[in-house]
C-alpha cells in the first residue's frame, strides 16, 4: 500500500494515556485482536460511523506509518478493503498530528494534519 499515514479513533481517556505514557498499547477491541486498528483517510470516517456511534470525547490520531517499519500489516477487515494494522505499542513518537474527532458541515470528519 502506498499510504503512509493512517488513523486512530481515540476516546479522551486513551489520548490522554498516549500523551502521558508516551505510547498506546490498544483498546480493548485491539488487545483482543492482537494488534492496533488503524484506518486511512478514506476508511476514517466509516470506522468513526460503524464503531464510535454515539460516544462522545472522541479524538483522531495522524501516525506516520513509515515509523513504524514492519510492525504494520495491510490486512483485509471491512467490506474486503485493505486496512492498517499495528502488531506493536503505537508510541506517540510515531503520532504527527491529533485533535478532537469533529465533523464539518456535511458531517464529514475533520482529520488532524
Amino acid at each position: 500500500m502506498s499510504d503512509t499515514i493512517a488513523y486512530k479513533i481515540l476516546t479522551g481517556e486513551q489520548l490522554a494515556r498516549l500523551l502521558a505514557d508516551g505510547t498506546f498499547t490498544g483498546a480493548p477491541v485491539d488487545l483482543a485482536d492482537g494488534y492496533i486498528h488503524m484506518s486511512t483517510a478514506d476508511q476514517a470516517q466509516g470506522t468513526l460511523d460503524k464503531h464510535f456511534a454515539g460516544q462522545e470525547d472522541l479524538h483522531v490520531a495522524a501516525v506516520d506509518l513509515t515509523a513504524l517499519g514492519d510492525t504494520v500489516k495491510w490486512e483485509v477487515s471491512r467490506g474486503g478493503a485493505l486496512f492498517p494494522h499495528i502488531y506493536a505499542d503505537l508510541p506517540l513518537s510515531a503520532v504527527i498530528a491529533h485533535g478532537p474527532a469533529l465533523r464539518d458541515a456535511d458531517g464529514a470528519l475533520q482529520l488532524p494534519r
